[in-house]
């Protein structure tokens, strides 16, 4: 069980450890990289993935063979080379999890709707799942010996469903010496809390949506859990994973807590002090799940602009081409085609890679870099976590991985967002590059969200790679979550300004050339299990 990761949470409101970076960013000029950006192309290149052909990007479907058919044109055509050998390509086997809707869910005589009122899935590789549990209320679902926190402490959840809250108790006390306080830590996420229940031999959890903690809508759950699913394989057909992973809405629970003699609110205050003992419901929960299994490769897309001097040196630029394919909005089947969610970030990758590639042409950067498209982020990182365990080259010969996971396609702004604050030296690069353009780095505005732990840098920085996200997704546009993410809505407009894509590039552009002819590798400035995985590496 990961048990350091708190250390990295801390710097997340109490500052960073400041560095000057080796050189100058001299590269090129600061406004070269954007000024040379082709944005008619980065437009085509978002509205063919964005449009209903491609059919929201799902893996396994149609739309994956589209979109990896075009990526790989569109990699040949730039000049890169394959990442991946001789191939741009990477298999990642994938479980294709399709659970039948028709299914309800009981807490003693309280049915709850599925996809109104709760959502249920599972990673495990069966065509049944069975609910026939007592039921117990664990908080927060979190074990942190670090801060003296066990919700699992003298009960027993083998076989067993657990209902639990969402975020971690420093949401509630707002005090940054407690977890994170209002800055999410990785306690705080599902993922997290289903490994650990899974670790504890709970055969079930259903957390408890609120939307301020959760930093989304009940709408996102529904979109994200009620369609088709995926999961790597292992060797076990994934059986040590929990059973259920579910979701329930806070009027929901309100009832199946009312059902057990309980108040709610009275119980969540009570799990959010420490010393708080998980407790036995007295319910009973059923639920029966049929799933159709559908095993199969996705993929992975990579290619690569080889360094001459360092060429095992690689730095990565990343963007997720998986969006959520098809789901149900208002009764009725709708693509969900992520315009911003992600074709923004790739059109990104496709768009810097070409200048990067002319670039080299004039004059070859000494380390090779890298541009990627993986698949299934949005439901796990998967295609990241199977990518930074089997990469190309070492974990510890890769400089850094930068990731985009949308874009502002709005007009420029004087400040690029940070997410995450004093983790690793990439912030240095990062406030170096931005001042060069007159900007200044903005601390993330919701740290209550988690972002760092919800994208595929996450997957690369567990294996001690230095990582940085890039994401917009709403400070530009305030209606952007509410309105269209994780939905239909989410559609390219031709009325993007496109001022920020251009500003944006740009500064990953000069830092991939800085890195790329630097001979630097950034550090991990935070203690936490990304710099020991890093330093066990020998970097």
């Amino acid at each position: 069980m990961i048990t350091t990761f708190w250390l990295m949470f801390k710097p997340l409101l109490f500052g960073s450890a400041l560095f000057t970076a080796t050189s100058a960013f001299c590269a090129t000029s600061v406004s070269s990289i954007g000024e040379a950006l082709d944005l008619q192309q980065y437009r085509d290149d978002v509205k063919t993935l964005a449009s209903d052909e491609f059919e929201g990007r799902s893996p396994l479907s149609e739309g994956e063979e589209k979109t990896i058919e075009y990526l790989v044109k569109q990699f040949k055509d730039i000049g890169l080379a394959p990442a991946f050998g001789d191939s741009y390509i990477q298999p990642v086997p994938l479980a294709k999890i399709t659970a039948d809707q028709n299914m309800s869910l009981k807490f003693g005589d309280v049915t709850l709707t599925n996809a109104s009122e709760f959502t249920a899935r599972t990673q495990r590789i069966s065509d049944n799942i069975t609910v026939d549990d007592d039921v117990v209320f664990v908080g927060y679902g979190v074990t942190a010996p670090e801060y003296n926190w066990h919700d699992y402490e003298g009960v027993d959840v083998k076989g067993k469903t657990v209902i639990m809250l969402v975020n971690d108790p420093g949401f509630v006390s707002q005090d940054p010496d407690f977890f994170g306080g209002n800055a999410m830590t990785y306690y705080g996420r599902w993922t997290y809390k289903y490994e650990e229940a899974a670790r504890q031999g709970a055969n079930a959890v259903f957390i408890v949506h609120e939307s301020m903690p959760a930093g989304y809508g009940w709408g996102v759950i529904q979109n994200s859990n009620t369609n088709t699913k995926y999961s790597l394989i292992d060797d076990n057909e994934n059986q040590s994973q929990i059973g259920v992973m579910g979701w329930m809405t806070l009027r929901a629970a309100e009832k199946v807590f009312k059902a057990a003699g309980m108040d709610y609110r009275e119980m969540k205050a009570k799990a959010s002090k420490p010393g708080f003992k998980a407790v036995d419901m007295k319910l009973h929960a059923s639920l029966k799940m049929r799933n159709t299994i559908e095993k199969k490769q996705s993929r992975n897309v990579a290619g690569i602009i080889p360094g001459v001097t360092s060429p095992d040196e690689w730095v990565a630029l990343h963007a997720h081409w998986d969006h959520i394919g098809k789901a149900i909005e208002n009764g009725k089947e709708v693509v969900m085609n992520g315009a911003v969610d992600n074709a923004s970030g790739v059109a990104g990758v496709l768009g810097l890679a070409r200048v990067m590639k002319t670039l080299s042409e004039k004059k070859p950067f000494d380390r090779t870099l890298m541009f990627g498209a993986f698949t299934a982020e949005e439901t796990g990182l998967i295609g990241a976590e199977h990518f930074a365990q089997n990469p190309p080259v070492p974990a510890s010969d890769i400089v850094a991985f930068l990731n985009i996971d949308g874009m502002n396609v709005n007009q420029s702004v004087d400040y690029i967002l940070q997410y995450g604050n004093g983790l690793s030296e990439l912030e240095d690069y990062v406030a170096k590059a931005a001042k060069a353009q007159g900007r200044y780095v903005k601390p993330d505005p919701r740290p209550q969200n988690g972002l760092f732990f919800r994208s595929d840098h996450f997957a690369a920085a567990k294996q001690g790679i230095p990582s940085y996200l890039f994401m917009s997704l709403g400070d530009t546009d305030p209606t952007f979550i509410a309105q269209r993410y994780h939905k239909a809505a989410d559609d390219y407009l031709p009325s993007w300004d496109l001022g920020g894509v251009k500003q944006d590039l740009d500064l990953m552009g000069q830092i991939m050339a800085e890195l790329a002819n630097n001979g630097d590798w950034p550090k991990w400035t935070a203690d936490s299990d990304f710099k020991a995985a890093r330093k066990a590496s020998g970097r």
